[in-house]
């Protein structure tokens, strides 16, 4: 259970530096970048911590589609990109998924 609370926190982190790239204007606005780089590291750091018990295919997905459905969700709420229809289904497709590997994976 803690490991997939680590995986969790991992993936907030690396929504936290997908956006922090918008922020930064592609790493060009030093105090952004700064941001996005500690929360890249963190990432990494905590997902890396998760492996130590998490298969790496499970973990590396999910942490990965934490970021997809954190980052597209923030992307419509922040920057006004499209929120429509077939976009919101499959942002929750992603969001099955990864209730699933939870659940196929005996993570409780």
């Amino acid at each position: 259970m803690r490991s997939w609370k680590i995986l969790i926190i991992a993936g907030v982190f690396e929504v936290a530096w997908a956006i922090g790239l918008e922020y930064s204007d592609g790493l060009s606005k030093f105090w952004p970048s700064v941001a996005t780089v500690i929360a890249l590291i963190v990432s990494m750091v905590l997902l890396a911590e998760a492996l130590k018990t998490l298969p790496v295919g499970t973990a590396y997905a999910v942490w990965t589609g934490i970021g997809a459905v954190g980052t597209a969700t923030l992307g419509i709420a922040l920057f006004d990109e499209p929120a429509n229809l077939l976009r919101i289904v499959f942002i929750g497709v992603i969001v099955v998924g990864i209730v699933g590997l939870h659940i196929s994976s005996g993570g409780h």
